[in-house]
């Protein structure tokens, strides 16, 4: 078997290399690259590991014909376009607890420069003055900071600021009141905590929704006094309005670590009172940039080499140890996504996977992955679990997954079913001897099959001689029957032929099995 090879592109701790190899996997380490070279050495790796400095452009992704896995060394991806990734089937990881902590204490840190003025009193007096008077502060004792992002970095801020004897307040949709209540904060709405926080700081990414979430109009109309952080993400924050607001006293000071467009060479920020910015240092300490390293190489060796995904931006996440049970369910999902893919006619739009007895208590999200992937090879080619969703959903298909708690025929089944012009369409399988898949029904049919290689689907009037027609037409053809499995909803009615062959057939063999008497339809099957 060929390792899986990996390039490091960015500078990360070398110890991230020597987790490559000990796991698995070839690895190169070659830095500095322009996109043009990199465009050209990519094609031959599977793996690319990244921190800031490598941008990963659809042209690269173009470029990286083998490419199953980009690893960023860090929480954010703006360098990633993630959509075009997952439209190639390319798994995104990224690690975000690597550098929770030192990002979380860098606020704090700023939280305490704002209040106490460092900066400014710091270069007054290397300046040779002794400016005392100039600089009264403020305590954090006892005031109220309130959190835009209460996730993990917001959380371990949180703790901080209480043991600072902060009262802790936050915004966040996705906080729910158990977490609030077990981190010992409030969870309050947006407008309620800026009219009552002394210190605001941002821990939330960058999104559609979040960008300038502290706009004009909500910095005006904050509490007057107000004290900023951000060691989040650029963006989050009007800048110009933030300067106004610094200038004309509304915010009593503003501390950042990022900026809308960096390197901030420039901004307008630069030279406003009471404000204090880094430059980008939120992960910059010497056990972050070990634990990020250490960590996408961990990550994304296991997924190379056992099919582990943890941290993924664009699938869900398939730990190594769940990987080999949910292997064999995988297989069976995919196929039975093929085969409702293959038979089912006309403009789809909804599609549904049920799981039940054993498949129930599993993992469902690898498994709607899968049936979406064998069921998205209808439109492309190219389809896999990373991007199976997202063709789906650029083709308006609803996708619903159910779970049965029910005992049924069978110690575990899945079941596909599709909505066509004609209603719905279903097939179900399940798996033998714990790890091989097989086809039990199909379209309200029993039937017993293997889904493997070439195959013909032929639907039959349940007539006495029909199947050594079939067979004597493929035998002269020279094809040769691997398994022969029959299904029929009564006798003499309806039947279903589900034949393995070891070659396809070809359009003239098709041709001519559709002539056959008591055919209905025929149709090739390749999985």
């Amino acid at each position: 078997m060929t390792k899986p090879k990996v390039l490091i592109s960015d500078k990360m701790d070398p110890n991230a290399a020597r987790i490559f190899e000990e796991r698995g996997c070839d690895v190169d380490v070659i830095t500095g690259e322009n996109a043009e070279e990199l465009k050209a050495r990519i094609g031959e790796y599977h793996g690319l590991a990244i921190r800031s400095s490598t941008t990963v452009t659809p042209e690269i992704l173009d470029a990286a014909t083998n490419l199953k896995v980009i690893g960023r060394a860090g929480i954010g991806v703006d360098n990633v376009d993630i959509p075009y990734a997952s439209g190639k089937g390319v798994v995104v990881m990224n690690t975000p607890f690597g550098n929770s902590i030192t990002t979380a204490e860098h606020a704090i840190a700023m939280t305490m420069a704002l209040a106490r003025m460092i900066p400014a009193a710091n270069a007054r007096t290397q300046n040779g003055e002794w400016p005392k008077k100039d600089f009264m502060g403020i305590e954090v004792t006892g005031k109220t900071l309130g959190l835009i992002g209460a996730g993990n970095i917001g959380g371990i801020v949180a703790t901080r600021a209480q043991g600072l004897r902060m009262k802790v307040i936050a915004y966040d949709p996705f906080l729910t009141e158990d977490r609030a209540v077990e981190l010992g904060i409030e969870k309050v709405d947006l407008d309620n905590l800026l009219s009552r926080a002394d210190f605001v700081s941002l821990h939330t990414p960058l999104t559609d929704q979040t960008r300038n979430i502290l706009s004009r109009e909500r910095l005006e109309n904050a509490k007057p006094g107000i004290r900023i952080v951000n060691c989040a993400r650029g963006g989050l924050i009007d800048e110009a309005a933030l300067k106004d607001c610094l200038e004309s006293g509304q915010v009593a000071g503003a501390a950042l670590d990022v900026f809308a467009e960096e390197p901030a060479k420039e901004n307008p920020l630069f030279g406003a009172p009471n404000f204090i910015c880094t430059p980008h240092l939120g992960a910059s300490t010497t056990e972050a940039q070990v634990n990020v390293a250490l960590q996408v190489a961990e990550q994304m060796a296991d997924y190379l080499v056992n099919g582990g995904v943890t941290n993924a931006l664009n699938m869900p996440s398939l730990s190594a140890e769940e990987a080999p049970k949910l292997k064999p369910y995988m297989a069976l999902a995919e196929r039975l996504g093929s085969l409702v893919g293959q038979l089912a006619h006309g403009n789809l739009t909804k599609i549904s996977i049920e799981r039940e007895g054993a498949a129930a208590q599993l993992n469902g999200k690898p498994i709607t992955g899968a049936v979406l992937a064998g069921f998205m090879r209808r439109y492309s080619d190219t389809v896999n679990m990373v991007n199976a969703p997202y063709l789906a959903k650029e083709r308006g298909l609803e996708v619903s997954e159910i779970r049965h708690e029910r005992d049924g025929a069978f110690n575990t089944l899945i079941r596909v079913t599709v909505e066509t012009e004609s209603g719905p369409r279903s097939v179900a399988g399940t798996l033998f001897g714990s790890d091989k898949p097989r086809l039990v029904e199909i379209f309200g049919i029993g039937i017993e099959a293997e889904l493997d290689g070439h195959m013909l689907y032929i639907v039959n009037d349940d007539k006495p001689g029909f199947i050594g027609r079939i067979g004597s037409l493929l035998g002269e053809r020279g094809i040769n029957i691997g398994t022969f499995n029959l299904g029929r909803r009564d006798a003499g009615g309806e039947a279903v032929l589900l034949l393995s062959l070891d070659d396809a057939p070809t359009a003239e063999t098709i041709a001519e099995a559709e002539k056959v008497e008591g055919v209905k339809t025929v149709t090739a099957l390749v999985f």
